[in-house]
């Protein structure tokens, strides 16, 4: 793997890694912003606890070497949490700034994590 892939891979899973820890305590702490974020989606807020729970859990999976199926699982898990984040403040014509720049930068960082990871933590499929 080329130093500059490397590079790439570290600072999209460090910001990654960074964006979901701080968002996944803030929910486990139920925040009032984090609180004012969910309301008027419609969810209720026990659901900021498991959302926390397991964004922590998935930094967790990503940053420890081996388990190389357990990060498929917490990449998938990342990309569908962010996008379902995107949509539902589309669906209720929520254009904050925050709203969508947030999962956006979220999922770029996970594509790009993924996408540069190191062979060493990549699921290797024989035909």
């Amino acid at each position: 793997m080329s130093k500059g892939k490397l590079i790439t891979y570290w600072i999209a899973t460090g910001l990654l890694a960074l964006g979901m820890f701080s968002s996944g305590l803030q929910q486990v702490m139920r925040t009032k912003q984090m609180v004012d974020l969910i309301t008027p989606l419609g969810y209720p807020v026990y659901f900021l606890t498991l959302l926390g729970v397991w964004k922590i859990l998935g930094v967790i999976a990503i940053l420890v070497p081996k388990f190389k199926l357990l990060k498929e699982w917490a990449y998938a898990g990342f990309f569908f949490a962010m996008s379902g984040a995107l949509v539902s403040h589309l669906a209720i014509s929520d254009y904050n700034v925050k709203s969508i720049l947030g999962p956006v930068f979220q999922m770029i960082f996970i594509v790009l994590s993924w996408y540069f990871r190191p062979d060493n933590r990549k699921v290797v499929v024989n035909n």
